[in-house]
């Protein structure tokens, strides 16, 4: 099969299609043959060497949407059983159309590729209503929304600021976040006002908004103090880099996203998109041989929604 690797550090050229071996699928976990797979900025960063792993082969990619294609021992094998009340398979066989995240800076291959392992626990239905190139930009982004408005704890009516409301991950969090009744407020470039608003924002600034304004900050744009700076006093404040969160202020409670991979999470956001009140968004796609492009084109920056590579 072909992957997309990286095996020295660098820009969008640094990106590699190389040869690989077929993945086999060990104790409780599947093959998906991909269909789609979403290009995501910790794919750069990996490409960049951000995480580490010098000398060594790096696969790149988090999010699929594909085929069971194999399972391993201890995965019911055959037709996939019913969905329990929080909408997860029972087990997983040949054939089911699947979404999945598969967690992991430092790893030989990633989604980028023909074939991908994961633990069966990581793998929701796919939507019914989108397919594979949209339902890839599902996992990872959406994953991380939910857990940063975990972490927040938002009560319905708070009111909530999320920076880079027009972004991939900050989309899905104004969204998410509408839905449990709270005030979001979208911080994001003026020509997104309408957009953001769609998306159930109450509210929207271009332009940084007054000095401890909000009862909790999702700083979907990793602009960090500043962005500490808007939440009240006593408030929260949720990044999305655990390595760069600021440092505490005026008793604001401070949070980091973890992304996990729950399949059993996954599945509820599945069905939000399947009842219409998450969106799906590609920005672009791109065959998995032309992964240099893509890289380039997320390098220059401006993408609304994913961009998606197809094998």
């Amino acid at each position: 099969m072909r992957a997309a690797v990286v095996t020295s550090f660098g820009g969008p050229e640094s990106v590699r299609i190389v040869p690989a071996e077929v993945p086999e699928p060990g104790e409780g976990e599947v093959r998906i043959k991909v269909a789609a797979a979403a290009l995501n900025p910790v794919d750069a960063a990996v490409r960049e060497g951000v995480f580490g792993g010098a000398g060594r082969t790096l696969g790149l990619g988090w999010d699929v949407a594909g085929v069971v294609d194999a399972v391993g021992p201890e995965v019911s094998a055959g037709p996939a059983g019913p969905a329990d009340a929080a909408g997860a398979a029972a087990g997983w066989g040949v054939g089911d159309e699947v979404v999945a995240l598969q967690y992991g800076m430092i790893k030989p291959l990633g989604t980028h590729a023909e074939y991908v392992v994961v633990p069966a626990d990581a793998v929701a239905r796919a939507p019914r209503t989108a397919r594979a190139v949209r339902a890839a930009t599902l996992p990872l982004n959406a994953l991380a929304a939910a857990r940063a408005l975990d972490l927040l704890d938002p009560a319905p009516g708070a009111s909530l600021l999320v920076t880079g409301a027009a972004g991939a991950v900050g989309g899905y969090a104004v969204q998410l976040a509408a839905l449990r009744g709270v005030k979001v407020t979208g911080l994001a470039r003026q020509g997104d006002e309408e957009f953001v608003r769609s998306l159930g924002a109450a509210d929207f600034v271009s332009r940084e908004p007054t000095a401890g304004g909000f009862d909790a900050v999702l700083d979907a744009a990793v602009l960090g103090g500043r962005a500490v700076s808007w939440a009240r006093d006593g408030g929260a404040y949720a990044g999305l880099i655990p390595t760069a969160v600021p440092a505490a202020e005026r008793g604001v409670r401070m949070a980091a996203v973890e992304v996990a991979a729950d399949g059993a999470r996954l599945a509820e956001l599945v069905r939000l998109v399947d009842e219409g009140r998450l969106t799906l968004r590609v920005a672009g796609t791109y065959a998995l041989d032309d992964a240099v492009k893509a890289h380039a084109r997320l390098a220059e920056g401006g993408v609304r929604g994913r961009l998606v590579l197809v094998p």
